[in-house]
């Protein structure tokens, strides 16, 4: 778990919700352990003496703030309570077991607890005694199933305290209120941080005035020093319980015998392998496990007697296939020289989902199989990414039932616009909020209808032109018809350029093929414009270059658009013009590619392209033309910003200086002034200071 959780912080290329959320889910915390003597010992369920109740804190600071002690339903303290058939405990236990043991179930139960008329003794003053509930809220599964309550500091422990009418002592207040720091409704949970600097304790006895961690501090060492008490780190996490399955995961390597018990396939006999020719109807009402059913796959001799045995028919959870996938993929033949070429994966992409289990199980396996010699790495994904969810309204008909999209339509815009049911336009549908697409709520698409109406390729531009790929995309129809409107755009612009460059008037240009115009740089006297959009197509091919390698493919969208549109408006004016907006359809084309796959090879072919457009070679933009022949400068009067004029970008200073003198506006502004000195910051300002 340490290694697990340590390990986080060299995952620089995770993205940092993800890196969070196995942090909480290893669930590292480090605190005191000690001991709430019973007031009385009783006799446990299995009649040994219990007496007193272990209990993990990570507050120590509060302790004199204790109210109660709470255990789990599970705890032996309860199950011997229970053994003298209790019938309002039994109910209670029975309450607690259905409730579940979520997080999620626990949090928003009501917080419930039984009165064990139980006492135990504080720590720090025997003399203090404390009931003892058993509580719904307390989990066996994490630290020692009890805690020790300190309702003014703690939400939960506050709720419980005013249902059952219990002390509330608060022990830490900021260090700006006084002693008469009170607590109503809402426990104060601050702690000032790692250090608690903007907290001190009060009604603490020996511990007031210090800062919570100092307390924390303080008590450790005391606990520690009297043997009653010692730090300790404890983790959430927890073995990894696998389920089975019923064929569809890996065989489980087991026989069992009626002689020998449970018996391990012998090495030799690895792997074991699943049957092929088994049937999933049922055969004579024999539903359940396939493997059961299978005539002859289960028998098998015991390899320690050699009588007759069974194999296991049970499968692992699949969770494990899924776990160490990376490594058979990378290399089938356990090829370590093949392992240590293609891993670890550079780039994983996946829905958060699998955070906490997956990825977690992932990161777990790779570490097992690095200790059996298996893998010489224990990061399986260097860098990961997480789609969002594709999401669509949801509707509702009047008696509340869900309704698809495809069942709805909107009103005439003069009668309010309003959703109405196809088959009936007088029920007026009642619109919900956009959600995940799921079966359940039946806000799907059909992407089938959109291929068939659309295409693949409208289908995908939308979805990556609609928001970055790491948030979820809210499906609309208006969103798909616009990406329809840029398809049939892009190809009527391809069609163009293609009649444009046939002309006769260009073939008295020098031959140009179309790997030629792949790389194709502009003359020394290319026209403004020319020059203009040669700038502009190769800055989108650095930034589009850019943009796909950091998988930001809605701003590779928007820059296919700017360029598209500047394609449309460009009016060649001689040969020259011709063959550039030729070339820079072919970039175009080569750009957009990637994300619509089946209109780019049209285009590619109504073009003249050879071969397919996905094999050509990448574009490399012409860093120098980015480089602006002319820029704008802000011209500043006493360094309020009055104006702005356009200079050469390798002027030198003595050539501004001499042209901003010169200019009209700032004439007018100067007003027959001479400046006293002119500052300029090359390539950013001038200021004139009069």
């Amino acid at each position: 778990a340490e290694d697990l959780l340590t390990s986080l912080d060299d995952l620089k290329d995770w993205p940092d919700k993800v890196r969070l959320m196995q942090k909480n889910w290893i669930g590292k915390s480090s605190g005191l352990h000690c001991r709430f003597d019973l007031t009385e010992p009783i006799r446990g369920e299995n009649d040994n003496l219990i007496e007193g109740i272990d209990i993990f804190t990570t507050r120590a600071d509060t302790l004199y703030g204790a109210s109660f002690c709470a255990i789990a339903a599970e705890h032996p303290l309860a199950k011997a309570l229970a053994k003298d058939k209790n019938k309002p405990l039994d109910k209670f236990l029975a309450d607690c077991a259905a409730l579940g043991t979520s997080e999620t179930a626990i949090e928003k139960a009501d917080k419930l607890g039984f009165d064990t008329k139980l006492f135990v003794r504080h720590p720090l003053d025997k003399d203090w005694h404390l009931p003892v509930y058993i509580a719904n809220f307390v989990l066996m599964g994490y630290g020692t199933g009890a805690i020790f309550a300190c309702p003014a500091h703690d939400q939960r422990d506050l709720d419980f305290a005013r249902k059952y009418d219990l002390p509330v002592l608060p022990v830490v207040r900021p260090k700006e209120c006084g002693d008469d720091f009170t607590i109503e409704n809402t426990a104060y949970t601050s702690s000032g941080g790692e250090t608690g600097n903007s907290d001190i304790l009060f009604n603490a006895r020996d511990l007031n005035g210090l800062t919570p961690a100092k307390a924390r501090t303080k008590l450790h060492k005391w606990f520690e020093s009297e043997g009653c008490g010692h730090t300790q780190t404890l983790y959430r996490l927890r073995d990894w319980g696998i389920s089975r399955q019923r064929y569809w995961g890996c065989p489980i390597p087991i026989i069992h015998c009626d002689e020998c018990g449970t018996v391990g396939v012998p090495r030799e006999d690895l792997p074991v392998i699943l049957p092929d020719d088994i049937s999933f109807t049922p055969k004579d009402q024999q539903a359940g496990n396939p493997l059961d059913h299978h005539p002859t796959w289960k028998y098998v001799a015991c390899p320690q007697c050699g009588k007759e045995a069974r194999r296991e028919t049970d499968t692992f959870d699949t969770f494990i296939d899924s776990s160490w996938y990376y490594a058979r993929f990378a290399s089938g033949a356990d090829d370590q020289g093949e392992q240590s070429y293609w891993l670890p994966i550079d780039q994983y992409i996946g829905g958060v989902e699998h955070a906490i289990l997956h990825l977690l199980y992932s990161r777990f396996f790779a570490r097992a199989m690095h200790k059996t010699h298996h893998l010489d790495l224990v990061e399986p994904f260097r860098g990961l990414f997480t789609q969002g969810m594709v999401c669509h309204e949801t509707y509702r008909d009047s008696k509340g039932g869900w309704v698809s999209p495809q069942e709805v339509q909107k009103q005439d815009a003069k009668q309010s616009g309003k959703m109405v049911l196809i088959a009936d336009p007088t029920q007026v549908i009642k619109v919900g909020a956009s959600e995940k697409m799921s079966k359940s709520k039946r806000n799907t698409i059909d992407p089938d209808d959109i291929i068939t109406r659309y295409g693949a390729d409208t289908a995908r531009w939308f979805m990556l032109s609609d928001s970055p790929p790491e948030r979820d995309v809210q499906w609309t129809q208006e969103g798909v018809e616009g990406a329809w409107r840029f398809v049939q755009r892009l190809w009527r612009l391809m069609k163009t350029a293609s009649a444009n460059y046939s002309r006769p008037a260009t073939q008295n240009a020098p031959p140009q093929n179309v790997a030629s115009l792949m790389t194709y740089r502009l003359s020394a006297d290319a026209s403004e414009q020319a020059r203009t959009l040669y700038r502009l197509a190769h800055t989108a091919i650095i930034d589009i270059t850019a943009d796909l390698e950091a998988l930001a493919f809605n701003r590779a969208v928007a820059r296919v658009h700017s360029l598209t549109n500047a394609l449309v408006d460009f009016k060649p004016q001689n040969e020259e013009d011709t063959i550039l907006h030729y070339a820079a359809c072919l970039w175009l084309t080569r750009l957009f590619a990637p994300m619509m796959p089946h209109l780019a090879e049209s285009c590619w072919q109504v073009l003249g392209g050879e071969g397919l457009v996905v094999e050509a070679a990448w574009l490399s933009g012409d860093t120098k033309a980015l480089e602006a022949a002319e820029i704008m400068l802000p011209v500043q009067i006493n360094g309020k910003k009055r104006t702005e004029i356009c200079v050469a970008a390798d002027a030198d200073n003595a050539i501004i200086e001499a042209q901003v003198l010169q200019d009209k506006k700032v004439e007018a502004l100067l007003n027959g002034q001479t400046p006293k000195k002119i500052i300029i910051v090359s390539g950013r300002i001038i200021n004139l200071v009069v």
